[in-house]
């Protein structure tokens, strides 16, 4: 994984957290949902991310 594809995930992580914080601070359902969903988008790429990292990391093993 690239460092600018750790670096997008993570700020699409933060920032769906703010949204998180921000809707529950003005009690708003919609961002808060809107921030949640934010985050665990960016969790799934990250874990995809790191899925083809490790099969990366398997192939090399086996062609070495």
């Amino acid at each position: 994984m690239s460092f600018t594809d750790k670096a997008k995930n993570k700020v699409e992580q933060l920032t769906g957290a703010a949204k998180e914080r921000i809707g529950d601070a003005t009690d708003n359902e919609r961002l808060r949902g809107e921030g949640a969903a934010q985050q665990q988008d960016a969790r799934a790429r990250q874990a995809g991310e790191h899925v083809k990292d490790a099969g990366r990391d398997v192939r090399d093993a086996f062609t070495r």
